[in-house]
């Protein structure tokens, strides 16, 4: 039988995704600078940054991954956080995240699945499709 998790620590992890989804950069930095780990997930298996990225805020995709970050861990549904950046249309995330290694073919959908459905010519071509 597991035991329920510390309301503290509930308390805390709360605000850490808060913080990768509002772009709150420096802030989170010391998190992870302090011990918090890069790839944390939620209870969906989203990470920090899949939250920063699918938000659209490039510069906390950066210091996550300049952390250590994973820049293509999927979540619980097999998204990645570039497919997320894809969907969205945020075009400053996927750049950090193509310069940060992220494979565009990873993921269910993957990014490169996503550019085709929405049309998105131009990001195809950036993955090196045309």
């Amino acid at each position: 039988m597991s035991e329920a998790p510390d309301p503290e620590v509930v308390e805390l992890a709360t605000k850490i995704f808060d913080l990768a989804r509002q772009g709150e950069t420096e802030a989170l930095a010391a998190y992870v600078d302090a011990g918090v780990p890069a790839n944390l997930t939620n209870d969906r298996g989203d990470s920090l940054v899949m939250l920063a990225a699918y938000h659209g805020h490039a510069g906390t995709v950066r210091a996550l991954l300049d952390r250590g970050a994973t820049p293509d861990q999927a979540n619980d549904r097999g998204q990645t956080p570039l497919a997320g950046a894809v969907f969205k249309g945020e075009d400053a995330v996927i750049r950090v995240l193509l310069d940060a290694g992220a494979d565009a073919s990873a993921g269910t959908p993957s990014a490169r699945d996503t550019a085709r459905m929405f049309g998105k010519t131009d990001l195809l071509a950036l993955f090196g499709d045309g």
